[in-house]
């Protein structure tokens, strides 16, 4: 059985059915969170993940469309549109999501085992053990920060990010995505798309408060300006 590793969609449905057109080897999914946020075909987004074998989980995007009261201040306008375009029964229903799942000696999570904002990075960095928060074996599978890599963090916990499929920070606009065979081996996969297509569907149909996103999307790169 081979399963499939889906994060940080974020309403690009084209990212997305690349994605699923790449992976015909896949037999279930594990889906990380923020599916809908910031992208153009929210509703429609979250409508095909649902067509799919999938363990759902709960990220920021979706706490954040359900109470925007700690999102920051930029984002305000996209969250609202999301919001407008889920409906309020979407909405509530993607932000009651449990906010992780074991299988095995696998802790699946957003950003980490303490939060879904805060979060590991290809280099180590200070405070990992604290953000495993007890985690002391096994693999934790997260998301968050748009950038795919494995490496081994405190104790030897394997550290695996994904990448994600909507909204890459790492240069490279090919979605991404990653699987992982029997025996626990990990593939990282990246699947061009026509990113400058999504990234004009945001402008037109989110408008200006999605211009912030539609840049993301077309440099693949979080700090755009």
């Amino acid at each position: 059985m081979t399963l499939g590793l889906l994060y940080d969609v974020h309403g690009n449905l084209p990212a997305l059915e690349a994605v699923l057109a790449d992976a015909g080897d896949v037999d279930s999914w594990v889906l990380g969170g923020d599916y809908a946020l910031f992208g153009a075909w929210p509703r429609e987004t979250v409508e095909r993940l649902r067509s799919l074998d999938g363990r759902w989980i709960r990220g920021n995007g979706e706490r954040w469309t359900a109470d925007p009261s700690d999102a920051p201040e930029p984002v305000h306008g996209a969250v609202e549109r999301c919001r407008e375009l889920l409906g309020d029964e979407l909405v509530a229903e993607l932000a009651a999501l449990p906010e992780s799942l074991t299988d095995g000696g696998t802790l699946y999570c957003h950003g980490s085992p303490v939060s879904d904002i805060e979060s590991f990075f290809p280099e180590p960095g200070p405070g990992e053990e604290e953000l495993l928060g007890g985690v002391a074996t096994g693999r934790v599978v997260f998301g968050h920060t748009h950038l795919a890599f494995a490496r081994e963090g405190p104790h030897g916990v394997e550290l695996l990010n994904p990448g994600s499929v909507g909204m890459p920070f790492d240069g490279d606009p090919r979605a991404a995505y990653a699987v992982v065979r029997d025996g626990g081996e990990v593939e990282h996969r990246r699947v061009a798309y026509d990113q400058q297509a999504a990234a004009d569907a945001i402008r037109e149909r989110i408008g200006a408060a999605g211009e912030l996103a539609a840049k993301r999307v077309e440099r693949a790169s979080f700090g755009v300006s």
